[in-house]
């Protein structure tokens, strides 16, 4: 399945690793990144309104949908650092020094990533439905935390963790698309079609996508809140009200990281931008205005 008007090309981002992208528009840049278990797809609807007067980029992630998945090598092949890396020379390669970015749950974590290594290159930047990755293990404990069973088990070293997933793929991936929309039509059938066969595709690699973010990418942010760096763009970030239930409060967890930032509790699911794509692209568009 492809973004209407939008075309696809492929794009080398290092050494061995090439991602597929939708371009679409014109204008001042912005670039989305999806997030789990989904594909670029799940940017359709706000890629084609910011079309309008954007030019629009929509990779798969390393890993994901239609984009190479190399295997994974150290720890740090699938690294937020690496993987925003990517980011950045696919927006290079389309001739863009300077971009804003918005990402979507794993797509969110490459952002904040990508504005903590390379503030010179991320103009704006918007996350949906994520903590930082150090502060998501710190607020996942008790009896709370069994929503983010995953994290566990995929924080797991190479081997169990792909085949138990390889055994009932379906059933997992489809277990998140389920629990996780508060609009199932949102997800129509045909996406949710395409959304399962793109992850039994990227079993490994989705795993170690996982993998690096109990490990390298924890290391990362801390680093960096030992250092005070922090995100230096204007930054939005939309969430479901986790922290009610499970005892923290998200805005003030963003503030240490954003001192230019918005946040604001959406009522929706977590698939945020397919069951409410007018609230995410006015939240963009106010964003890009700032």
């Amino acid at each position: 399945m492809r973004i209407n008007g939008f075309d696809y090309q492929r794009v080398t981002v290092a050494e061995g690793v090439a991602l597929t992208a939708a371009v679409g528009g014109s204008g001042s840049p912005v670039v989305l990144l999806h997030g789990f278990p989904q594909t670029h797809l799940m940017w359709r609807h706000v890629a084609a309104d910011l079309a309008a007067d954007h030019t629009v980029i929509v990779p798969d992630l390393r890993g994901y949908g239609d984009s190479d998945k190399p295997a994974d090598t150290g720890g740090t092949t699938y690294s937020k650092r690496t993987m925003a890396a990517d980011v950045v020379a696919l927006a290079q390669s389309f001739g863009h020094q300077r971009f804003a970015l918005a990402g979507h749950d794993r797509g969110a974590l490459v952002a904040i990533r990508a504005g903590l290594d390379h503030p010179d290159r991320i103009s704006h930047l918007a996350a949906l439905d994520v903590l930082p990755t150090v502060d998501m293990w710190e607020v996942m404990r008790g009896t709370a935390a069994a929503v983010g069973f995953h994290l566990h088990l995929m924080a797991q070293p190479p081997g169990l963790p792909e085949q138990l997933i390889a055994g009932s793929a379906d059933a997992f991936f489809g277990h998140f698309l389920d629990i996780w929309t508060g609009n199932p039509e949102a997800v129509p059938a045909e996406v949710r079609q395409a959304y399962l066969a793109a992850s039994r595709a990227a079993i490994p690699s989705i795993v170690a996508d996982y993998r690096a973010s109990a490990g390298i990418d924890v290391q990362h942010d801390l680093h960096d809140r030992d250092t005070g760096n922090q995100l230096r763009m204007p930054v939005t970030v939309l969430q479901q009200d986790w922290g009610a239930a499970m005892g923290y409060d998200a805005a003030a967890i963003w503030r240490a990281w954003a001192s230019d930032l918005h946040h604001r509790t959406v009522t929706c699911g977590h698939f945020m931008a397919e069951e409410s794509p007018a609230e995410v692209v006015e939240a963009l568009r106010a964003l890009l205005a700032r």
